[in-house]
């Protein structure tokens, strides 16, 4: 049986590589698609197809874009006096479709990656605050201060969020309220 079922396996097994999804979750994915709306499943595997053709990475900032510069990076009307640096693009999703902050971003993604005199040009373009709305870790805290180390020279006040996040958890897990706290009771590093 599991022969004449081996397109549905494979449909199981792409929906398990998806983050939280597990064997259950992706067989009732695949069953409800196959079976009950295969319309919605074509739309689905459309949208996708057509995310990852036209979908890349901001030029000036890293977030999300279909451009080459992002709508935030390319607004006239927002803060460009202050930075938030955030772990990844979700992070901005996460800060945008709450409308809890109205300046710049730069994606960090990791510290291997870092173009740091990219960001010192960013920086050297107005930047009063750079904000670092990482995830609490002692690791990110090692991050914030070597970015700091490196940009010392710069005319540039260095904060975090507020504890309001808690140690160990994704800025897309923690509810808007504690964000908002966050956010709004920064601190100077």
């Amino acid at each position: 049986m599991k022969h004449s079922l081996e397109k549905f396996n494979r449909l199981v097994d792409a929906l398990q590589q998806l983050p939280t999804v597990g064997q259950k979750s992706a067989t009732r994915l695949a069953y409800h698609m196959v079976m009950h709306d295969s319309f919605g499943a074509l739309k689905l595997a459309h949208a996708i197809e057509n995310a990852i053709a036209s979908l890349k990475k901001c030029h000036s900032c890293g977030g999300l874009s279909e451009d080459e510069l992002c709508s935030i990076c390319s607004d006239e009307r927002r803060n460009h006096e202050v930075l938030c640096i955030v772990e990844n693009a979700k992070d901005i999703l996460t800060f945008e479709e709450n409308g809890l902050f109205d300046g710049r971003y730069f994606v960090l993604n990791s510290i291997e990656e870092l173009d740091i005199s990219h960001l010192r040009g960013i920086i050297q373009r107005g930047i009063k605050e750079v904000i670092f709305a990482l995830t609490p870790s002692i690791a990110n805290q090692g991050v914030m201060f070597y970015i700091e180390d490196k940009l010392v020279d710069c005319d540039v006040r260095f904060s975090r969020i507020a504890q309001g996040v808690p140690t160990g958890v994704s800025l897309e897990n923690v509810d808007i309220l504690s964000l908002t706290k966050a956010l709004e009771d920064r601190v100077s590093i």
